[in-house]
């Protein structure tokens, strides 16, 4: 960033960009000549807002896992994209003063203060004309005056009225410009995406004076465009464009979201196609925002994250065998398989086991019951404790086939599933989202979305025909893991691109992330590197492949980590580059899934990433 460009330019105003370009965070990437003029007008906004108020340290927002976060619009006219971004970091809820005036009348701001009672941080966006009005002074001081609740003021235009909160002591956002892209860092800057440096041009009052303002850093994600990095954006998403083209057109998947993510930063993001093949007009397309189904990507963004936090407490050691940890399996042939055994994929296991071919009549019904309990889809409940009483003795009944060789099985992950679930004393989908999921402000993360979301923000996955006879839409789509109540520790995960990035963000900053640190950098270290000399894994993570040199992709770096999921999902951390690349589609909509991997979508994005960046060194 110039700063001596824009500190010549620090007085004049910031004009108002074309609403195409504030939505490239949410879905589309501006042209060329957009970005550049984006990011100029970015960086204009970044040496003029200033931060008051803020001796206590709360803009930054940390710890989000007890946070119930409001926004309120006061009158400013670009709170969409104020609040879509907040939703980027945390789940936030949106009223508008101009609503509840509609219903309430000159009530309107008593009513809403009754409505923000359950919330416990309020973000306030309110412009220098209507502060001046005597009823919303009140109304923020009484904000700003109840002790469990935190206030946020985010105001744009004339300093002057920064008078008319002199009695706040609450932190406050000030710019001179009313624009979307004001509107996009102050949101930013509130959870630490954007750092904050301005300091007041000029004294306004006897509170407020010349030089006024505090300093932040950036601690989480920055939305930007890829020319902030030097890339080119235009030709970035051409790229991209065309290989997802290619992959609707030859139905190797309904749609896709894409992302990436360099230096902190979130270059690309964008969502193809749409939730299914119908020709139907009003098919749903796919978004950014949307929640997929992660298949075998759950291995590392749960399973493995919560066994990486066990093993630093002491309560996980990876050379202690199964049977230590999970009573059932010490009367077994698995008793003695160690957990990095399992981690590595060498301790023999079967494969896969299709549960659902066993299934017996009497083993489901059509209605919900205590006696079927367990909710595969809809219209369909399986017996419940099935899992318990057959899938489990199950597992640990098979035979070992091949231990100390490399053998990928998903039984490996049911296991530590167990230990996990025995270590915490806690349901595995309750550990990850307490112990990660909340705090980091991952809002769509989480196992049996459908008990949190509307369906129609869940990407429906394949059309089932041979097991539940239905759409599966919202649960998951492995039959074993379906079986098992949805939460398993191979599958049964969903989330958004987002959210994935804000966790493997945290993997990549060697695990702190908005000022938190959730684990040690050796930690990281260990379980993302080779730890075996028969394959090329890691701990949980899938990696690089040295025998070829092109898995993940041809212009991987050997510090590639991550994983795939059969859904037609995968997530890849590079160090080298400091790049996060994921890909979230919906492949097994139909049940020719392999043409997604034949045609190379995933790495011939991946590729056209690294491209590039290449190019821009």
């Amino acid at each position: 960033m110039n700063r001596k460009y824009i500190k010549d330019r620090f007085l004049l105003p910031v004009s108002a960009i074309l609403l195409s370009l504030v939505l490239f965070v949410s879905a589309e990437v501006p042209k060329k000549s957009s970005n550049v003029e984006w990011l100029r007008q970015m960086e204009v906004t970044a040496a003029s807002m200033v931060l008051l108020n803020n001796q206590a340290g709360v803009v930054p927002l940390e710890n989000l896992s007890e946070s119930r976060i409001a926004s309120v619009n006061l009158g400013s006219v670009y709170s969409g994209e104020f609040d879509s971004i907040l939703n980027k970091y945390a789940e936030v809820k949106s009223f508008s003063a101009q609503a509840y005036e509609r219903q309430s009348g000159s009530q309107s701001l008593n009513k809403l203060s009754s409505d923000l009672k359950f919330y416990n941080i309020i973000i306030v966006q309110v412009n220098d004309v209507v502060l001046s009005d005597a009823g919303i002074q009140s109304f923020l001081a009484d904000l700003d005056s109840e002790k469990d609740r935190q206030l946020i003021i985010t105001m744009q235009g004339d300093a002057r009225s920064l008078k008319y909160l002199d009695s706040v002591s609450c932190p406050i956002l000030w710019t001179s410009d009313k624009s979307p892209v004001s509107a996009n860092y102050g949101a930013q800057a509130i959870f630490g995406g954007a750092e904050m440096y301005a300091r007041l041009p000029y004294g306004i009052s006897e509170k407020f004076k010349l030089g006024d303002g505090y300093s932040t850093t950036a601690t989480r994600l920055k939305y930007t465009v890829p020319e902030e990095l030097g890339i080119d954006g235009f030709e970035l998403e051409t790229s991209i464009n065309k290989i997802m083209a290619k992959a609707i057109a030859q139905r190797a998947t309904p749609g896709a979201a894409v992302m990436v993510v360099k230096d902190g930063k979130v270059i690309f993001n964008k969502a193809y196609g749409s939730h299914t093949y119908s020709n139907d007009p009003v098919a749903e397309p796919d978004k950014v925002e949307d929640i997929f189904d992660l298949a075998s990507v759950t291995k590392v963004s749960a399973t493995t994250i919560a066994a990486m936090r066990l093993y630093e407490q002491g309560k996980l050691d990876l050379d202690e065998s199964l049977g230590t940890y999970f009573p059932l399996a010490r009367s077994t042939s698995k008793n003695s398989l160690s957990i990095k055994e399992l981690m590595l994929h060498e301790a023999g296991l079967t494969p896969f086991i299709p549960f659902y071919s066993s299934l017996k009549p009497t083993d489901h019904s059509s209605d919900s019951s205590s006696e079927y309990s367990v909710k595969v889809a809809d219209g369909y409940y399986l017996r419940s404790n099935y899992y318990e009483d057959v899938m489990l003795p199950r597992m640990l009944t098979t035979r070992l086939e091949s231990r100390g060789r490399y053998e990928y099985s998903d039984l490996s992950m049911y296991f530590i599933k167990e230990v996990i679930e025995r270590q915490s004393m806690n349901r595995l989908d309750q550990y990850v989202l307490n112990e990660f999921y909340k705090p980091l402000g991952m809002h769509t993360a989480g196992f049996n979305p459908r008990n949190r979301f509307d369906k129609s923000r869940i990407v429906p996955t394949e059309n089932d025909t041979y097991f539940r006879k239905t759409l599966v839409a919202g649960y998951v789509h492995d039959q074993g893991a379906a079986m098992a109540g949805g939460v398993a520790g191979h599958a049964g995960l969903f989330a958004s691109a987002n959210d994935l990035a804000i966790l493997f963000q945290m993997l990549l900053n060697g695990g702190t992330y908005g000022g938190l640190q959730y684990f040690n950098p050796n930690t990281i270290s260990l379980f993302t590197s080779k730890q075996s000399s028969t394959s090329r894994r890691g701990l949980g993570f899938d990696r690089w492949n040295p025998a070829t040199g092109s898995y993940p992709s041809e212009l991987a770096s050997p510090e590639t980590y991550g994983h795939t999921g059969f859904t037609g999902t995968c997530v890849w951390v590079d160090p080298k580059f400091k790049l996060i690349y994921i890909f979230l589609s919906n492949r097994v909509h139909e049940q020719t899934a392999n043409k997604l991997s034949s045609m190379n979508i995933r790495p011939a994005i991946q590729d056209a990433v690294y491209k590039a960046i290449l190019k821009a060194q």
